[in-house]
């Protein structure tokens, strides 16, 4: 057929449709709209509790009771966070295995509040933790499985060795390794200082923590971060304002120039102003000085706990090497063993199990995974059973 046909015959045809115009991501309307508003400590925890020791009064919050005997996980959390830290891993795992979990706010931290907050040496935590369970149980604690992330994990392995919990069975750490975090140590106070030091809201807080990459899981950020943060009036922990009034909801969305950033899809054309005031020597989003932009600040000042952070780490490995329960150790990644722990492994006195993908935070950015290693972790030892619907994915120990 020859182009003149061709042509011909689409004369003859009726016309076309025009090419419909789908938005793309990049146009305004079409913007995801992440939910940055907090969450309540009770959508995951079912009391909450202040108990009373010689030293002050701890915060702790624990899930449903269960079934007797049933192992009672004790959960430490790290440097800078807080107990609801825990919240989305305690959720999940109480639905794969009969157990309770006790999440309990460190000294200095959270809603704890003791007469000298600033004493954090690793014994002294370590005996804050005894404290709480004998005030808690006395006598009669039940099997207790404790388990720390980063400085709570290193507060885990002092305590064992202490032995201030007759009734441990169980010791679960998470990514904190001797070795790396060490050599961490000479870069924290800068890291510190790259953060922002106050806040405009809640929900910019936690819009900060998950695009920064602190926590990558938004759903955990939403209950932690007001953990994390007190109204600089009030001197009031974030948590105690929620639910938050209608009227406390901002639309204003949060503009990072920060280098080390998380871009969020379908975000980068925002234009709004930043919402977070920082220090000078700040890389995170510059603002002009108001006193609107100053609400809220972190709990705890970790700079001033410096004189500390040598402690809780140094022969960390070999403390960890001589607990007599069974161990697990879980990292966010296999290059963060060092020698002692890789001579360990190989011999078979503890249990590692590697999440890629993950950040630090391994059991905020992950918590179903984690609730799945140590529910294998825990049957697997003969500590705990399966619920009636518990079906999950068993993790064998792996790198």
């Amino acid at each position: 057929m020859s182009n003149l046909q061709r042509d011909m015959m689409k004369s003859r045809l009726p016309p076309m449709c025009p090419n419909p115009r789908f938005p793309k991501p990049s146009d305004r309307g079409f913007r995801r709209q992440t939910d940055y508003n907090p969450l309540m400590w009770d959508e995951f925890f079912a009391e909450k509790k202040d108990v009373e020791t010689k030293q002050g009064k701890f915060r702790v919050y624990l899930s449903a009771p269960t079934e007797p005997g049933a192992p009672l996980l004790v959960l430490l959390h790290g440097g800078g966070f807080s107990a609801l830290s825990w919240a989305h891993f305690s959720s999940e795992v109480t639905k794969l295995i009969h157990c309770q979990c006790l999440a309990i706010d460190i000294r200095g931290h959270g809603d704890t509040y003791t007469e000298e907050e600033d004493d954090l040496s690793a014994e002294r935590l370590a005996t804050d933790v005894g404290d709480v369970m004998h005030a808690m149980y006395g006598e009669s604690a039940p099997p207790i499985i404790l388990m720390g992330h980063s400085m709570g994990g290193a507060i885990c392995v002092h305590a064992a060795n202490m032995f201030v919990l007759p009734s441990l069975i169980g010791v679960v750490v998470i990514d904190v390794v001797e070795g790396t975090a060490l050599e961490a140590l000479a870069s924290m106070q800068s890291f510190l200082r790259s953060r922002p030091s106050t806040f405009k809201s809640i929900q910019h807080a936690i819009e900060w923590c998950v695009r920064s990459g602190q926590v990558r899981n938004v759903e955990s950020a939403r209950v932690s971060m007001p953990g994390q943060i007190i109204n600089i009036e009030t001197k009031q922990l974030a948590t105690n304002e929620l639910p938050l009034k209608v009227d406390d909801s901002s639309e204003e969305k949060l503009e990072f120039k920060h280098p080390n950033a998380i871009a969020e899809d379908a975000e980068s054309g925002d234009t709004a102003g930043a919402s977070v005031e920082d220090d000078p020597a700040s890389n995170s989003p510059t603002t002009t000085a108001a006193p609107s932009l100053r609400k809220y600040a972190w709990r705890i000042d970790l700079s001033k706990s410096e004189k500390y952070w040598e402690g809780w780490f140094s022969g960390l490995s070999q403390k960890f090497l001589d607990i007599h329960v069974p161990k697990l150790l879980l990292l966010a990644g296999i290059d963060n063993l060092d020698r002692a722990l890789t001579v360990g492994q190989m011999q078979g006195k503890f249990q590692l199990q590697v999440l890629a993908r993950c950040g630090h935070a391994v059991h905020e950015d992950r918590p179903h995974e984690v609730a799945e290693v140590l529910a294998t972790y825990l049957i697997r030892n003969r500590f705990a059973q399966p619920t009636a619907d518990g079906q999950f994915l068993r993790h064998m120990p792996a790198c």
